[in-house]
């Protein structure tokens, strides 16, 4: 169960309903963890420009490389809602999360993501040396932060213990629905 409640939408200030306004106008849904961040608009706001990096790394990084990169990121910090939300994305567009078979540009992402994840301090220099090679430095830079909000949104799921959205449950990997 989750520490912290979801935003009542009847009884939230103008300021609350408005940024929720905003959300479902922008993007179409509201997910469980977007409805407690709401309970700071600020705070949602900021975990929402996950959305304008991606946009930025668009097209140097294709959405399979991005869904790739946030789900080693998610598994990484073992974030149930993170992992599930991307093996979503990839099961939608016909990929099989548990035998993808990466091609070299996906290999990188995913190992970046989980030395992101796993040792900030310790990214080896061979991975640097790679990505240098195949990235401009703006998309690196986009990257990284493109990961540190990704690795907030799975501290943030796994601290508050955020409920899995029902819509996702389909999705869980095997054991953990």
């Amino acid at each position: 169960m989750s520490h912290l409640p979801q935003i009542d939408y009847a009884a939230a200030s103008e300021e609350i309903r408005a940024a929720h306004d905003e959300e479902i106008r922008l993007r179409g849904r509201m997910t469980n963890m977007k409805r407690t961040l709401l309970h700071s608009p600020v705070a949602h706001r900021i975990y929402a420009e996950w959305f304008t990096l991606r946009a930025e790394l668009d097209p140097a990084v294709s959405d399979r490389e991005i869904w790739i990169f946030s789900h080693a990121i998610s598994k990484a910090a073992k974030s149930k809602i993170a992992i599930t939300f991307f093996r979503r994305a990839l099961i939608n567009k016909g990929f099989d999360p548990d035998a993808l078979e990466l091609s070299e540009s996906e290999a990188l992402l995913e190992a970046f993501g989980r030395a992101v994840v796993t040792d900030s301090n310790a990214v080896p220099a061979e991975l640097w040396a790679r990505l240098k090679e195949r990235y401009e430095t703006k998309t690196l830079v986009d990257l990284i932060a493109f990961a540190g909000i990704m690795l907030a949104t799975a501290v943030f799921n796994n601290v508050v213990e955020v409920e899995l959205d029902p819509e996702l449950e389909a999705f869980a990997e095997a054991g953990s629905a």
